[in-house]
């Protein structure tokens, strides 16, 4: 295992949540042109959501918490949803960029993976096993297996453009994988990602 050279992560997981953007999910989100919708994922505090708006770009947050979504403010849209029970709270709606940050819900993940549009990515990054090692999230229902964000997203299709797996140590220490994958580009979607420099 590999000591990772960003951190980024909370102390503890959600809904403890930093108020700072992580900076795996910065670096891609600063990679989308202007104007490209962004859905923050299990949103919590919606700290990628206010990145996402910061760098001009078109932010939704979804979570259940309506509470911890109350202070995203204008410019931002918010939707109040269960993510793992009932209904799947959308329809043929897809997003240049999919950011999931600190949550893991297995039985959903082809229907998340479902939601990047065309040329668009899925940035994710969340504890794998190890970290039971390091404190919470210690329960292996929300702990990544070796390779697995590696296999989830090849076999839904996306094309691996980075990945990392491995100790953080700041700002304590955790064992993450993280992500960034992309779906083929067709006629929509994200028209592609700024150099990054």
């Amino acid at each position: 295992m590999s000591t990772l050279p960003e951190s980024g992560l909370p102390a503890r997981p959600h809904p403890a949540a930093p108020t700072a953007p992580s900076p795996w999910v910065r670096r891609w989100l600063a990679a989308l042109p202007a104007g490209a919708g962004v859905l923050d994922f299990a949103a919590g505090s919606g700290r990628h959501a206010l990145e996402a708006h910061r760098l001009g770009l078109r932010a939704t947050a979804i979570d259940r918490d309506a509470a911890a979504l109350a202070g995203l403010g204008d410019g931002i849209a918010v939707r109040v949803a269960d993510l793992e029970a009932g209904a799947w709270p959308f329809g043929r709606e897809r997003f240049d960029a999919v950011v999931v940050a600190n949550y893991l819900f297995r039985a959903r993940f082809a229907l998340l993976a479902a939601l990047v549009a065309p040329g668009g990515l899925l940035v994710y990054e969340t504890f794998a096993q190890g970290n039971e090692r390091y404190g919470k999230p210690s329960n292996p229902a929300f702990l990544l297996a070796p390779g697995e964000l590696l296999r989830r997203c090849r076999n839904a299709g996306l094309a691996v453009v980075a990945y990392e797996h491995g100790l953080l140590a700041q700002p304590r220490p955790a064992v993450v994988q993280r992500i960034c994958a992309a779906r083929a580009a067709g006629a929509a979607g994200a028209g592609g990602l700024r150099a990054l420099g």
